[in-house]
């Protein structure tokens, strides 16, 4: 009789137990696929260009939005929706106009272009501001050209210690975690 009462207390035990570790690891599954489902979510709604990491160097998606002077450039990037891809790792190298420069261009055109229907052509003409690489504004008085995000070419011009770019002169350079910023004093338009 005593036997029978301690196999089954250690039966009791041993059910007991295992039925706490079941519980656990169902706890455990729950709380890990909500994260995993709340993250996907989460990343389906924004893209990596929403992301943020305060200990990386910013990217030139970053200094554009922080800048006071870029905020013309940076409603155009978002609306041709092109954030995702100025956060690539890169190097990138991004021609970019001031607000002053997007005044400058004729009235009507930016808010042209910002329309959805010209979401296309907004495109084409910011990435006729980005070339791969990460090229100074010194070591870009070597080019001649250069090719284009847009499959298309830009001249460069060497006129004293000014360098431009497609016309525009290049006044300041921010170096990013995935490329440079030239900050430029004119809208770069594409040939086509």
């Amino acid at each position: 009789m005593k036997v029978l009462t301690k196999i089954k207390l250690c039966f009791g035990s041993l059910l007991a137990v295992f039925i706490m570790m079941s519980c656990k690891n169902e706890a455990k599954t729950e709380t890990t696929s909500t994260k995993t489902e709340e993250a996907q979510k989460s990343a389906k709604k924004q893209g990596q260009a929403f992301l943020k990491d305060d200990e990386a160097q910013p990217n030139v998606l970053d200094i554009a939005i922080g800048s006071e002077a870029h905020s013309t450039l940076v409603a155009a990037v978002q609306a041709a929706e092109l954030e995702n891809a100025l956060v690539n790792a890169g190097p990138l190298m991004v021609f970019a106009p001031t607000n002053e420069a997007f005044d400058a261009l004729p009235e009507g055109t930016v808010e042209n272009l910002l329309k959805p229907e010209n979401k296309n052509a907004l495109a084409n003409i910011l990435k006729y501001h980005v070339t791969p690489g990460r090229y100074t504004k010194d070591f870009l008085k070597k080019f001649k050209k250069l090719g284009q995000a847009n499959n298309q070419n830009v001249p460069v011009e060497v006129k004293g210690d000014d360098v431009y770019v497609g016309g525009a002169k290049i006044v300041a350079s921010v170096p990013a975690g995935n490329g440079i910023v030239h900050v430029v004093d004119k809208v770069i338009l594409p040939p086509n």
